[in-house]
Parts: structure tokens; C-alpha cells; sequence
């Protein structure tokens, strides 16, 4: 059973930045596949960035790409999510999970609010 805990959220300006954290418990994160997901006020979660087991591949949404950059540490079972040049519609709880959701891994999330 993996367990995921996201932290590093909060409220920047627009183009500010920010460094979201990801840890998972269990024994099988550095064999897995992982993304980062977020959800808005009243839209549908999507996804935002994945990464391979070994973290040589990525890949973003076109509303993100340029601006996040994924990556993890199988050492530490850690993954993050660099955030530059934020914009007021990046606000959303954000989430990691398996790259393919599963809804046994999701875990509190953590809020970022881009606004002046």
C-alpha cells in the first residue's frame, strides 16, 4: 500500500513560484510511474505532469509546459513539482498520485492560490 502526502502550497503572486513536495510511504513508489494533478472550484481534476519510474521521462500539459518542471528522488520517495511564472488560473488544489489515477492513493492535496 502506498500512502501520498503533498505539502508545499500557498498563495503567491501572478509570475511567482513555488516548490510542491510529494512523499509516499511503501515500498513500491522508485517502480511506479507518477504524476501531479490538480483540481479548480467547480472543474474536473486533469492532469498537470508525469514522470517515469526512474525519472528520465516527462511529460506536461501544453497549459503548463515550459513553466513546471517534474522530477523525483527514488532515494528518498520523494517527487516534486517546480512551479515558475504562475498565473491566477494555476489556483487549484493540487494532488500526486500513480501516473494513471487511482483513487486508493489520493491523498489531502495541497492548495496553491495565485493572486495579487
Amino acid at each position: 500500500q502506498v500512502q501520498l502526502v503533498e505539502s508545499g502550497g500557498g498563495l503567491v503572486p501572478p509570475g511567482g513560484s513555488l516548490r510542491l513536495s510529494c512523499t509516499a510511504s511503501g515500498t513500491i513508489f522508485s517502480g511506479i510511474p507518477m504524476g501531479w494533478f490538480r483540481q479548480a472550484p467547480g472543474k474536473q481534476r486533469e492532469f498537470v505532469a508525469g514522470i517515469s519510474r526512474g525519472g528520465t521521462a516527462t511529460n506536461y500539459a501544453d497549459s503548463v509546459k515550459g513553466r513546471f518542471t517534474i522530477s523525483r528522488d527514488n532515494a528518498k520517495n520523494t517527487m516534486y513539482l517546480q512551479m515558475n511564472s504562475l498565473k491566477p488560473e494555476d489556483t487549484a488544489v493540487y494532488y500526486c498520485n500513480t501516473r494513471m489515477w487511482n483513487d486508493a492513493y489520493r491523498g489531502q492535496g495541497t492548495q496553491v492560490t495565485v493572486s495579487s
